[in-house]
């Protein structure tokens, strides 16, 4: 099946690192065999451009400076922590309110869909961004083959669970497994990427593999990593940080300057590499794209 690029996102070319990724990488992560994507064809969408302000956040800034309780609180935890976390083989259960219930072997699920590129800017709610090229696949296509019924209204992304691979969740910073979930309108949204990779190689373990949620307008809690099970359902999902801090954390988590986090401004964000503060956008510069998913909704109750 070949899955074609809406026409309303533009391609971003990547900046590669200075030593390519090998073959066998690349496909793994790209999954190019399956899906048919010539390896010159992508050598050419690597080449070096940056567009704009938004040049791309080193690969390295990118792996060691993560948020991912499971592996520990600290910035570089999970860089340090992850590396024998072992993502093969990996299930994926689909479930709820859908024709095509089922338990899919990761590889099985990735291979009728067709990775690409996506240049995107995230936003983390402690005020720091970076933009990362990611390789991935729009969520609405595994939405279309799973089928589900009129009754989903909200799809609920669960991460894995063990306590033995994962260092973090042995301490009850959060309640576990992590659960985060979105609108069916969001999930649908051509923005919304099912990441498998960065930098055009397989997605690291401490940035979430093998395979994490990516909303490139809300902030970065809501993209729910290492995912074992994609659940739609009629209620709102219970999310993670929104049942531990309501007040904090809400659950639409769209990037809005106006609505500070109790305990910091919203209004500035540091580029990771940067020193200054730059204004933060609404929408994390995707108004265009996704304001219209929230007319007539006050977006500083609803956050």
């Amino acid at each position: 099946m070949l899955i074609r690029r809406p026409p309303d996102i533009p391609s971003s070319e990547i900046t590669p690192e200075s030593v390519y990724l090998d073959r066998r990488g690349f496909i793994v992560a790209a999954t190019a065999a399956a899906a048919g994507l010539a390896l010159p064809r992508l050598a050419q969408a690597l080449g070096p451009r940056s567009a704009g302000d938004d040049e791309l956040t080193p690969y390295d800034d990118v792996t060691t400076y993560n948020n991912y309780y499971e592996f520990g609180t600290d910035k570089a935890d999970p860089s340090r922590n992850a590396t024998a976390f072992r993502t093969r083989p990996w299930t994926v259960e689909i479930a709820g309110e859908v024709a095509k219930p089922a338990r899919y072997d990761l590889d099985d699920l990735l291979r009728p869909v067709k990775v690409e590129e996506r240049v995107y800017r995230m936003r983390c709610v402690e005020a720091w961004s970076m933009v990362i090229p990611w390789m991935g696949f729009p969520l609405r296509d595994l939405i279309d083959r799973v089928q589900p019924t009129s009754r989903a209204r909200y799809v609920e992304f669960t991460t894995l669970l063990d306590r033995d691979q994962m260092p973090g969740q042995r301490r009850d910073v959060l309640p576990w497994p992590y659960v985060e979930g979105l609108r069916m309108d969001e999930a649908r949204h051509p923005l919304t990427i099912l990441a498998t990779g960065l930098y055009g190689k397989p997605l690291p373990n401490q940035n979430g593999a093998p395979l994490r949620l990516v909303v490139p307008w809300k902030y970065g809690f809501k993209g729910c990593k290492a995912i074992v099970r994609i659940r739609f359902t009629e209620q709102r999902p219970e999310t993670t940080w929104n049942v531990v801090a309501s007040n904090e954390y809400g659950f639409y988590a769209n990037v809005n300057p106006e609505v500070d986090h109790p305990r910091w401004s919203q209004a500035r964000e540091r580029r990771i590499g940067e020193f200054r503060r730059r204004p933060t956008l609404p929408f994390n510069g995707y108004a265009d794209q996704v304001a219209s998913l929230y007319a007539g909704l006050d977006l500083r109750r609803n956050f």
